[in-house]
Order: structure tokens, then sequence, then C-alpha cells
């Protein structure tokens, strides 16, 4: 039985700029990229794990957008994503009507070479996917299809080089494409025309404050940068914000990206959002993220965030004189003892701590340990408390004003 729907997932984010990577981190092949997705009105989750983690087995790098979702959106996180397919599972009926609009959409804005298929189990009949069929979908999988299947058509269809593509419609889909380029250069040990156009990130021209988010896994920091992404659009009726949000990865196999999944308010065409496996790379970024991030950086964005695979203690070096211009250390208060919070190195580096879910009970306790702890670095580092899950939050809020309080010192 088909069915890709919601889950639930905190991404385990960390932010470090990290000097470019050595040759052997970038050794592994471009994997397949899809993007997977339920209706709007749809909430069916029984078997969205097990057929993600079969694509991910096979080396599939799945964006998982989630539940309830509109085709709007289904067809902006495809053409950001830069993928080769959509899969969309249906159980609440209006399937012929929903799968025809997102391929009608792909059209509108120039991004037809992204496919779509999937499935609904008992819901999709053989006359619906005839008629589905017509309307431009690709595959629909039935009840009792197996996994493998599904794996090996994902596979034959959608793991071929591409064709030559028609000219990109929008700055998005071009900058989309950009992105693809730049990390397909690392996968095949080459740099592309693209790439090299980028230069010395430290001396290009920036248009961008770029604002990167660390912490381990649970803090809440997906939840914290909507909540922030939420008040900038509020702010900035004609801003443009960028994330680039990381998930784990190792050589030669898959990932399941999911933090769009967790995203409500950054579902706007005025954000830009980019996922990345780290591809075998430590320190929770991947081979690419450099050249990436510069080209965002350089794009016509407000803000650029940068969310990587979340770190315990340990804490890769980054350069003062990178491109990441400010650092938020986002953690729970559950963290253990004071001499825990001696081995945390990013509590030495970042600029600003964020002790998230603050409602909890040991959250005074937390703050005034993690003062005392900072108190010790004798720099400006800025310590707020926030509950990022709770809508109006002051803390958030504050957070906010602080960073965009420092991009008007700085213009």
């Amino acid at each position: 039985m088909l069915e890709w729907n919601a889950i639930a997932r905190q991404s385990n984010a960390a932010t470090i700029l990290i000097p470019r990577p050595a040759p052997a981190a970038a050794h592994m092949a471009s994997p397949i990229r899809l993007l997977t997705a339920v209706p709007i009105c749809d909430g069916h989750d029984s078997a969205i794990n097990t057929i993600n983690l079969e694509f991910i087995r096979h080396g599939i790098e799945v964006i998982y957008l989630g539940y309830h979702r509109s085709v709007g959106d289904i067809v902006r996180a495809a053409i950001q994503e830069d993928v080769r397919a959509i899969g969309i599972s249906s159980y609440n009926g209006g399937h012929v009507e929903f799968f025809g609009e997102v391929v009608d959409l792909l059209r509108k804005r120039g991004a037809s070479d992204i496919k779509v298929f999937g499935g609904g189990g008992g819901t999709i009949t053989q006359d619906d996917a005839v008629a589905m069929k017509r309307k431009g979908v690709d595959k629909i999988f039935f009840a009792g299809t197996s996994l493998e299947e599904m794996t090996d058509y994902v596979r034959g269809h959608f793991g071929k080089p591409r064709k030559k593509r028609a000219r990109a419609t929008t700055p998005d889909m071009e900058l989309a494409r950009k992105l693809t380029e730049i990390e397909d250069s690392y996968a095949t040990r080459k740099r592309s025309t693209s790439n090299k156009k980028i230069g010395n990130p430290q001396s290009a021209i920036r248009n961008s404050r770029v604002v990167g988010f660390t912490g381990p896994g649970g803090a809440g920091k997906t939840t914290l940068i909507d909540e922030l992404v939420l008040r900038f659009l509020n702010q900035n009726p004609k801003g443009r914000m960028a994330i680039l949000s990381h998930d784990p990865s190792v050589v030669g196999e898959g990932a399941l990206l999911g933090d769009r999944a967790t995203m409500i308010n950054s579902q706007d065409d005025r954000v830009f959002m980019r996922s990345m496996a780290t591809r075998g790379q430590a320190g929770g970024l991947s081979p690419a993220t450099h050249d990436c991030l510069a080209l965002l950086a350089q794009s016509n964005f407000d803000y650029v965030i940068i969310e990587t695979v979340g770190t315990g203690q340990e804490a890769m070096p980054f350069r003062r004189n990178g491109i990441v211009d400010l650092t938020v250390l986002v953690m729970n208060p559950d963290y253990g003892s004071r001499l825990q919070l001696q081995k945390i190195v990013m509590l030495d580096l970042a600029d600003i701590v964020v002790v998230n879910k603050s409602d909890l009970q040991r959250a005074r306790t937390a703050h005034t340990e993690i003062e005392q702890r900072l108190e010790q670095n004798r720099r400006d580092q800025r310590l707020i408390d926030t509950v990022a899950k709770r809508h109006r939050d002051p803390g958030v809020d504050r957070l906010f004003a602080l960073i965009s309080n420092q991009q008007e010192a700085n213009k």
C-alpha cells in the first residue's frame, strides 16, 4: 500500500562555517532527489516511515513536505529543491483533480521536467489512473505494490541524467538549478561553470545578512526559525528570506530531508528554502555548503539562515572572517549538569545563546547556569529565553528584534 504522510520531525541542526572540504570528503555520486507530500485535507501517515526509509536505503534523498499541503506549496517546494519528481499520496478523494492541478502548475511555471507519480491504496481506481495519465501523471501505484517495485521504478525513471532543460522562467528556478550544479560538481569532483562564477565569497559583494543556527537535536531550532520567518514577513512586506537547511546522510546512501514538514510560516513565495544532505561529511554541513551559501548571500535576499545538523559537545572551527555574520546557539534546558556546560564549545563561539522551551521546569536554573558560563568568556554575548511553540512568544520577539537591529546597525 502506497502512502506518504507527515512526520512531526525536529531537525537536528547546527550552524558552523567550516573551511572548504578536502577532496576526500566529496567523492559520492549525485543521488536522486524526490519530493513527497500529501494533499490538503489529508492526514494519513501510517506507511510514510516504511516507504521513505526504503527510498533512503537505495540512496535516494527524500525531501518530505508533510501533509495538508496545497498544490502551490508542493510546486513551490519542488522547484526550489530542484527535484526529479514529486510523489503524492492521496486517500481522501479528489485525486484526479489534485494530481492534474500539480502537473498543470508545473507546466505553467516552466518546470514540466519535474515528473509526478503517487498512489492511494484502494482509493484510486484503474479508471482514475487512466484519467490521471491523460493529465500528465507518470505513474500510479496500487494497493499491493511492493516496495521493491516502487524503488525500481524511481531509480529507473528518475535516475538517468537530465536531458537538456528549458530555460529557467523565474529567479528562484534559476537559483535552484545553480545550487544543484554546485552540489553535482562536488559529487563528481568537478567545479562547474556556475561554481567558478562565485569566486571568493569573502571578497564578493554580498546582499544578505547571514545568520547561523546551531544546537543539539530536539532543542527546537526549526520551530524557532519558522517563528522568526513569520516576524520577518510581517515586518517586511516586500522582503525576501532564504533558508539553507541540513540533515544527515552518509556516502552512498540517501537522506530524509524533513525540515519542510515542520515549517508552517516558511511556506511563502517570499521564502526560498533549500534542503541539503551532509553526504558523508562530518561537522553537520555538506561538502557543497560553503559555495551554496556564498551564492545565496550574493542573491536578492535580506536574510539567509543556515541550519545544520545538530551537534553535541563538539564544534568545528569556524572563521571570524567567514560568510556567517551572526551565530545563534539554541539549547534545551535539560542539557545535564554544570560540567556538561564546560564541555560545550559552541558556548564560547556563539553570539547569541537561546534557552528554548523555557516553560519547562528546569529552565530558570538552566538560564542561571548558562549565564554564569557565558560570563567566563568575557565577550559580548546575549542570552535569551524563548518558547518557540507558543504563539506570539515575547522571547522570540526579543530574538528577532536583536537580529534585525544588528542588521540595521551594520547598514
